[in-house]
């Protein structure tokens, strides 16, 4: 798929691209890396059990992708997802896995979901990391240090996964957060919108505080 502004699936929930029984299914059957809140490994937790009840503390990533004019690609959660299903994210967000930097997972995510590779992106690096705690509804919860990564394109095609991404967008990042009445129809996810204050309040910071948001 070549550059866009916008697109988005038309299939409900359940029907194309699986289903959110199939999604709690594939988590269940995963493990994500269990950290303090300085981010230092404390074993593994299953990946269901991390994101049910009061959840489970772990590592995390979310990779914000721009173009030369500086736009943000965000894409829309699939309908199929458990949690934040159809909110609107920065470009791709998931979890390490053991052994895997940041780096290395964001580059396989970014691949899987989008058909993104490292040769049409610069200098992709880890510029932000906090920890926060949001439930979502009475469905589950996320309960993260996560790790910002940017990037920018130089070649702005892609390819999504429906499965995976419901739809993208292409928006003027200092507008987004300066003005986002104007933006108000787009239910971002509570991760982004942390990554995105932080950025522009220049709280951004590698190396976690140890304080929760």
């Amino acid at each position: 798929m070549s550059d866009a502004n916008a697109t988005e699936s038309d299939a409900p929930a359940g029907v194309k691209g699986g289903s959110r029984t199939g999604e709690t299914a594939e988590n269940a059957a995963k493990d994500v890396i269990a950290v303090d809140p300085y981010d230092e490994d404390e074993g593994t937790a299953n990946r269901l059990t991390a994101h049910t009840g009061d959840g489970v503390r772990h590592r995390a990533f979310t990779c914000l992708l721009f173009d030369e004019d500086g736009r943000i690609l965000l894409a829309q959660r699939a309908a199929r997802k458990r949690l934040w299903d159809t909110h609107w994210d920065g470009t791709v967000a998931s979890h390490p896995r053991r052994g895997q930097s940041q780096v290395e997972a964001t580059e396989e995510r970014l691949e899987e979901e989008l058909g993104i590779t490292p040769d049409q992106y610069d200098d992709l690096r880890v510029t932000d990391r906090f920890e926060y705690k949001r439930d979502y509804y009475d469905e589950g919860v996320e309960w993260e240090v996560c790790a910002v990564l940017k990037a920018t394109l130089t070649d702005t095609s892609f390819d999504r996964d429906e499965d995976e991404v419901g739809g993208v967008l292409w928006a003027d990042y200092d507008d987004l957060f300066e003005h986002p009445r104007y933006y108000r129809q787009l239910r971002l996810c509570p991760w982004f919108e942390i990554a995105m204050k932080r950025d522009h309040e220049g709280d951004a910071d590698p190396e976690p505080s140890g304080e929760r948001y």
